[in-house]
């Protein structure tokens, strides 16, 4: 079981201030983590960091996932923002960077050459928000049919969906030890 020490995300903050200072848009300290907030195009760099920098070692990729401020009651730096929470098995802490992602471009490089582990994360948030990942493997829909049409995680898409339901073809189920047709 993982032990937080306080006074190792301290001083993860403290390490990314001096390295990232002017860059960072935001920084916020949670219970167990610390959230950094940048632009798309700092975002690799920043995890880059935590992975490389042997005082740190982010070698631990947990999660990724996307977010749209459209109807967000404050305002926030762009629409789109991609979290992505690393931990450090050798400080015993969280991070989190989330980028913000601009709405009429929505890009960012990815990150699936330093983990792996984001290569499916980064196709379900391009599925689902249609934030592109620059230089990507196989950037392709995961979840939906490939000539589907929107992004349906947007908050602007409609609640009910487009009348795109019926269009869906329909799988039945075959009773186990039974052949199709038999």
């Amino acid at each position: 079981m993982l032990t937080y020490h306080k006074e190792n995300l301290l001083s993860l903050a403290a390490k990314i201030e001096a390295a990232f200072g002017g860059k960072l848009l935001g920084k916020e300290e949670k219970t167990q983590y610390v959230q950094f907030s940048v632009t798309a195009q700092d975002a690799k760099p920043l995890i880059r960091f935590l992975k490389e920098e042997p005082d740190l070692g982010f070698t631990y990729f947990i999660d990724q996932c996307g977010v749209d401020y459209l109807k967000y009651p404050q305002a926030m730096p762009e629409r789109f923002a991609v979290v992505t929470t690393l931990m450090s098995p050798k400080l015993g802490v969280k991070v989190q960077v989330r980028a913000f992602v601009p709405a009429g471009e929505p890009r960012i490089a990815t990150v699936s050459d330093l983990f792996h582990g984001a290569n499916w994360t980064e196709r379900e948030i391009w599925d689902l928000y249609g934030v592109e990942f620059l230089g990507h493997p196989d950037l392709k829909r995961i979840l939906l049919p490939d000539d589907y049409e929107g992004h349906p995680l947007r908050k602007d898409y409609p609640q009910r969906g487009r009348g795109e339901r019926g269009s869906f073809p329909v799988y039945h189920a075959v009773p186990a030890g039974k052949a199709p047709g038999a």
